[in-house]
């Protein structure tokens, strides 16, 4: 077995610790009202988008997600989250740098990271750790300390349910929609906070198993992207579709794959494709072309 599928495997597990450990974490993660962004950078930025849709979405405070290497210094936010795995993402320290010493320590951003491992220098970088070091990963390509994360600050918020780990079992069990790994080309299609969670299954697929795969919120997809849709190739939902769209996808000859799960569940079905289609191209999903575990830069 390779470690992306040990590790997709343990989410269950994972999630519900999270959940569990979540009030714990209370005093480093954004209250209800603060101005707050969340930042990463590849899974991590797409883990941001979806849980800043959801902040945003349950009336939490204005909430924006940004890639760290984007951040708009010149807006002003009462928190910055930092989603890092590695702890060491050049760009990740850079941004909580410039942050601390942009003003007075009374005036300045407070910021918190959340990462897998303590004992590297975002730990000096941010004002608050949150660790979950039992969701870290051997593999470059992350799945549980994504859905982690995802599934920690989904707590804080008040919005986990243990159905969604019952969900991310079935995930797991379930055999793959007949003729989807053979597909030519994937597309994933998301609404709200599911934008993120559809970003991130087309970067799985991209990583693991060097798949053609786009990404769009659903109801962008037809103007213009669902004329990519033919014959052998695959449109997957996250959460609800748009009223028709399916329709419009079986009408092009493409397999359409609808969310029926708890979405983050989805996704964990999403990272089980990229490692079939990988198994049947004979790759390492392990060990993804041109990748490494933590991107730094040096000068």
């Amino acid at each position: 077995m390779t470690h992306i599928e040990d590790e997709l495997n343990s989410q269950p597990e994972c999630w519900s610790r999270a959940a569990g450990e979540a009030a714990g974490h209370a005093g480093a993660l954004p209250v209800a009202g603060e101005r707050v962004a969340i930042v990463g950078c590849g899974t991590s930025y797409f883990m941001a988008q979806a849980v800043a849709a959801l902040r945003e979405g349950a009336g939490q405070g204005e909430t924006d997600a940004f890639a760290a290497s984007e951040f708009p210094y010149g807006r002003p936010y009462d928190r910055v989250v930092a989603l890092t795995r590695s702890g060491t993402t050049t760009e990740v320290l850079e941004l909580l740098g410039r942050l601390r010493s942009a003003a007075p320590e009374g005036a300045r951003t407070r910021t918190t990271a959340i990462t897998a491992d303590p004992r590297t220098p975002v730990r000096e970088a941010a004002d608050a750790l949150v660790v979950i070091g039992y969701a870290d990963e051997r593999s470059v390509v992350q799945t549980r300390f994504a859905t982690t994360a995802v599934t920690l600050l989904r707590a804080h918020l008040g919005l986990h349910d243990e159905a969604a780990v019952d969900d991310c079992r079935t995930a797991l069990a379930a055999a793959l929609p007949e003729g989807l790994v053979d597909c030519a080309q994937f597309t994933f299609l998301g609404r709200g906070w599911t934008v993120g969670l559809a970003n991130e299954a087309g970067l799985k697929m991209r990583e693991a198993s060097l798949s053609w795969t786009e990404a769009y919120p659903a109801m962008e997809y037809r103007h213009g992207p669902i004329s990519v849709t033919t014959r052998g190739t695959a449109t997957w939902m996250f959460g609800e579709a748009p009223e028709g769209l399916a329709e419009q996808v079986r009408a092009t000859g493409a397999l359409w794959v609808a969310g029926t799960l708890d979405p983050l569940a989805e996704l964990v079905r999403a990272q089980r494709l990229a490692v079939a289609v990988a198994a049947r191209r004979g790759l390492d999903p392990d060990r993804p072309r041109h990748l490494t575990r933590s991107v730094i830069l040096t000068p």
